[in-house]
């Protein structure tokens, strides 16, 4: 009785061993496809050297996991040993949330941080956007067709909604104020996300998050001052 059940345990393990394997495979970001490997590893050791004991199954199985586990520590230590400024830490939730901080390092250095001046224009509507913008400090106003239709402030993103694509910008964005901002160039940035998928897919949900805040809140002000009529 004692050898049927260890059999079934071991057929259960190793089954569940290789489903936790293709499980692995499915996220995007390495990290999780390591600690799925891992604990498929542990679900071999257990078939193989508790249940049903195989010795080479049950080598190969440590070595996996132990190989995964030095990788992880090494991930983790590196990740902590990353460092941000004051002005870039807002960032990582404003436009890299979700990403490791190693990989926000590397996107972050792609751009580079300035000081612009109040009646200074980022963007201008009907022509291509040159540079994404991230605004650190200071004010901005939204103008389109000559009308203000919006305001931006700290933790906004500037130029979002083209820069990507290419197309033209449906407004024009002015410095109210001095503002600190960290820029990138839009040529660099698309060939940069092209070649990092992970990176990519982190910044495009953010900019998804950005133009839903943005149409919020000109629908906010839209309503306060009595509508558009």
């Amino acid at each position: 009785m004692q050898g049927d059940a260890g059999s079934g345990l071991a057929w259960a393990t190793g089954h569940l061993q290789y489903l936790l394997l293709v499980i692995a495979m499915l996220p995007a970001r390495l990290t999780q496809v390591r600690i799925g490997v891992a604990a498929a590893a542990a679900m071999g050791i257990l078939a193989s050297g508790l249940f049903s004991f195989q010795p080479a199954a049950l080598f190969w199985n440590v070595l996996l996991l132990l190989v995964n586990a030095v990788l992880l520590l090494q991930f983790a230590r590196s990740n902590a040993a990353v460092r941000f400024s004051a002005d870039e830490e807002p960032m990582l939730d404003a436009l890299l949330s979700g990403l490791p901080r190693t990989r926000a390092r590397h996107f972050l250095d792609q751009g580079f941080w300035l000081t612009g001046r109040a009646g200074e224009a980022l963007i201008r509507q009907g022509e291509p956007v040159t540079h994404l913008f991230y605004l650190a400090s200071g004010d901005a106003c939204v103008t389109s067709g000559g009308k203000q239709v919006g305001r931006l402030g700290v933790g906004d993103l500037i130029g979002e909604v083209t820069v990507l694509s290419g197309d033209t910008a449906s407004a024009t964005v002015t410095l109210e104020t001095a503002a600190r901002m960290w820029c990138a160039p839009a040529q660099s940035l698309r060939l940069y996300l092209d070649a990092h998928h992970d990176v990519r897919h982190a910044v495009e949900l953010s900019f998804a998050a950005a133009l839903r805040h943005k149409l919020q809140e000109m629908n906010r002000a839209v309503a306060q001052a009595g509508g558009l009529g």
